[in-house]
């Protein structure tokens, strides 16, 4: 398929049919002013080495070099096509908690604002990884699929909000075991899942889900935002209470993040108010090995400008080399085919 990478360019071509007009233009002044000092059939026999051809010849050489060269400024390409191609790198998914316990303010602005900031950074560093995002509360969705498009990951992360998932709580054990089946390596020591959250689990048994994720070869770090006094949870603009009227106080839990991290191998690491620790996380992982990832991507488009910008460089170099006038040593080549030598034009 052709394009053209900047398209405006190819505006100048209608300059070419002015510039046209203007040398047919000249070309008949000047005949004209050589009809008033005679024939011009005997004027041409006065000037045997004037070439009419030539000139028109080099107007020709520059007009379509001209051309040439607009359309190679617009930059021609040809392509696409689908290429496999191979890196080292390690597949992340981040599962994030955005329940409601999230909202609380123990964090500034609070731990679900927090977290997404901290996620944004990070995936402005990452280069051969690839990363997926999960949301979860009382159940869990696939946000983003595993991808190297760290641009499109950041745009998903700053959509995140807990309006994205209707059931609220928050299920650990949901989040782990989507996250251990969304990944497209099936390498060991390449599958890594990175749970944000304040460990509050309502909804099922995590540390089970855990252990058969360590099993697939899949290792979690848990990071566990908020603070074990805990703050409360403020909703639409009023505090959340229980069914007694008392306001509901969102604490972190520890001992069940420690417990999912020391179960597959990974590590816990406790939110503090510089940084929540993800930073920290990526440079453990980046410490493992490695594996072989391979992604389906569309291959560049092949430039084409050089091979017009070549054309454009003959064009003018001959019109440069061809004389106005016929040179007599060339003269007995007849090299534009002239019917008869003595006849100029």
């Amino acid at each position: 398929m052709l394009k053209f990478a900047v398209p405006d360019y190819l505006y100048l071509l209608a300059a070419i049919p002015l510039l046209t007009a203007v040398y047919l233009f000249a070309v008949r002044s000047r005949r004209r002013r050589l009809e008033r000092f005679g024939n011009p059939q005997t004027l041409a026999e006065l000037m045997p080495e004037a070439s009419p051809t030539r000139m028109r010849n080099k107007a020709v050489f520059f007009l379509t070099a001209l051309a040439l060269l607009a359309v190679a400024m617009a930059r021609p390409q040809l392509g696409s096509k689908l290429r496999e191609v191979e890196r080292e790198g390690v597949e992340i998914m981040i599962a994030v908690d955005v329940s409601n316990s999230m909202l609380a303010r123990d964090f500034e602005p609070n731990r679900l604002e927090r977290t997404k900031y901290a996620v944004e950074k990070v995936l402005e560093g990452l280069e051969e990884d690839k990363v997926g995002v999960i949301v979860f509360a009382g159940d869990a969705y696939v946000q983003l699929p595993i991808t190297s498009d760290y641009l499109t990951a950041r745009n998903f992360v700053a959509q995140i909000s807990p309006n994205m998932v209707s059931k609220q709580g928050t299920a650990l054990g949901s989040a782990i075991s989507l996250a251990a089946s969304s990944f497209t390596s099936g390498s060991e020591n390449s599958r890594v899942v990175i749970l944000i959250t304040d460990g509050e689990n309502h909804e099922d048994d995590p540390l089970a889900a855990a252990e058969h994720a360590a099993s697939q070869g899949v290792k979690i770090y848990t990071i566990g935002i908020g603070t074990p006094e805990g703050a409360p949870i403020e909703l639409g603009g009023d505090f959340i209470r229980d069914e007694n009227g008392d306001i509901v106080v969102s604490k972190l839990d520890e001992k069940t993040l420690q417990e999912i991290a020391l179960a597959t191998g990974g590590a816990y690491v406790r939110a503090g108010n510089q940084s929540i620790g993800l930073q920290e996380v990526i440079a453990r992982i980046n410490e493992t090995e490695k594996a072989h990832l391979s992604e389906m991507v569309f291959e560049e488009y092949d430039e084409r400008y050089q091979y017009l910008l070549v054309a454009v460089l003959f064009l003018l170099l001959a019109e440069f080399a061809l004389l106005p006038r016929r040179n007599r040593l060339l003269a007995r080549y007849n090299i534009f085919g002239r019917k008869d030598s003595g006849t100029s034009r």
